[in-house]
């Protein structure tokens, strides 16, 4: 029995390893199943990303081809009758602008370079489309809108959409401030009232697009107002034409481009232009001048103070004469709008801070305050004059003692909080900044005209970099 029961056993055994394995073999095909199907949707997730990614990074890269295509889209847009401008014609009909390469795409924004007429300019919009704007809405109600449009109508809708766009209420631009030019929605509606005839359909619309687009509402109404905003010279539909000038860069020791610089009147008597008479440092010395005009303009000169709430080099420019110019004001907010951006939730005032914009957080209301603690001065003190101005720059001369002036004076404006009006409240402490600046400078800028005309030295040209308007 005992020699029966072996095979029994031994069948039993591999019966029972048989199954084992099958069973293992199941489990197995269950869990590689599982893992093949988690990798395949991780891959399937992965590429999804990858062309998603592609795609949102590709579509707002900068090329020549498709910068070339929106403008073209754009002149169809004009022979359909749908677009209207001063430089549509020159543009599509008469070949006049040139396009000449693709600058930058961000945030759908559009930003190429051109030549209209022989003159370089900058062509813009925040939207590719034309169609991507909102239109007027009695455009859509009725067909023959336009035709029962006074100007008188079109200044009215006009000057609501630049109050929206600049954050303006009525009563906020008719409060007594230290404006001495009116109200910046009156100035914009003054232009509009000189034409006599209907707006067409299309210069409607044209118009209504370019409202839409907060950079070009703000340089239209303050160019004429401050020599410190680039200048609009024409528009096709959304499209928008600024001056072409000299963009700063943080790592050009003299921040801008100096190559260019023309001043008329200021020749030398041996035929020299005005480069040929003024040094490095002297033109650095106006340039700063500039600055503080531009932060005075611009405290003063509206109905409300205008806050820069992202300077760096790369915002600013300088024309010919050396006047700086303020280039990209996205980040640009009158008095009204400024405290709306900065009263919100706080717990300390780290959370107050709104880029170069910032306030101070109320412990018990837990509310950021709505009133800007820092300045327009006080920013460009810290983050362009003293970089500018800095020891290892000067050399041998910092320690001079209007240099040394200079570096306290620099010191004591980065520290002071407050602008002009808050200043006011505390004895002018600000003032008293802006002004002891301003003193300074123009020494600086005495000395530098008496040492080059004792010495009758012309500096060398140093190692010039042009940067684009970005």
């Amino acid at each position: 029995m005992l020699s029966g029961g072996l095979p029994s056993g031994g069948g039993g055994r591999g019966r029972g390893l048989c199954l084992l394995r099958w069973l293992g073999l199941r489990l197995w095909s269950r869990r590689g199943t599982l893992v093949f199907a988690l990798l395949w949707f991780g891959s399937w997730l992965f590429l999804n990303g990858l062309v998603l990614v592609h795609r949102s990074i590709m579509s707002d890269y900068c090329t020549d081809d498709k910068s070339r295509r929106i403008l073209q889209r754009l002149c169809l847009d004009f022979g359909d009758g749908s677009v209207s401008g001063d430089m549509c014609e020159d543009l599509c009909v008469l070949g006049l602008v040139e396009y000449k390469r693709c600058l930058y795409y961000e945030n759908g924004k559009k930003v190429v370079e051109a030549r209209w007429r022989g003159n370089p300019v900058i062509l813009k919009s925040k939207l590719e489309n034309f169609s991507s704007y909102e239109p007027l809405g009695i455009l859509d109600y009725q067909q023959d809108a336009a035709e029962d449009l006074s100007p008188l109508d079109v200044v009215f809708y006009a000057t609501m959409e630049v109050r929206n766009s600049l954050g303006l209420s009525e009563d906020a631009e008719d409060e007594e401030g230290g404006a001495n030019n009116g109200s910046l929605s009156k100035l914009w509606g003054k232009k509009l009232k000189i034409r006599e005839k209907s707006y067409s359909r299309a210069e409607l619309a044209s118009l209504w697009s370019l409202l839409q687009q907060e950079e070009y509402t703000f340089l239209r109404v303050l160019q004429d107002l401050s020599p410190h905003v680039a200048k609009v010279l024409g528009s096709c539909g959304h499209f928008y034409a600024v001056e072409y000038l000299t963009a700063g860069h943080a790592w050009n020791q003299n921040i801008f481009s100096l190559d260019e610089v023309d001043v008329p009147g200021l020749q030398a008597q041996d035929g020299a232009g005005a480069r040929g008479r003024w040094s490095t440092r002297e033109m650095v010395h106006r340039i700063a001048l500039s600055f503080l005009d531009l932060v005075w303009h611009f405290d003063n000169d509206f109905n409300h103070k205008l806050h820069l709430c992202d300077i760096k080099p790369e915002n600013f420019a300088i024309r010919k004469d050396l006047t700086v110019v303020a280039i990209d004001v996205d980040m640009a907010f009158f008095e009204p709008k400024m405290r709306d951006i900065l009263e919100q939730n706080c717990s300390s005032d780290d959370d107050c801070n709104f880029f170069d914009c910032s306030s101070r957080c109320d412990p018990v209301r837990r509310r950021c305050s709505p009133r800007r603690r820092n300045s327009n001065l006080q920013v460009i003190c810290e983050k362009i004059f003293r970089p500018w101005f800095s020891p290892t720059l000067l050399g041998a001369k910092a320690g001079l003692p209007l240099q040394v002036e200079l570096q306290r004076a620099m010191q004591d404006c980065s520290e002071t909080d407050g602008g002009v009006d808050e200043a006011k409240a505390h004895g002018g402490v600000g003032q008293r900044v802006h002004q002891r600046l301003l003193n300074i400078l123009n020494h600086l800028l005495q000395e530098e005209v008496a040492f080059g005309e004792r010495e009758g030295i012309t500096e060398g040209k140093n190692h010039i970099h042009s940067a684009l308007n970005f």
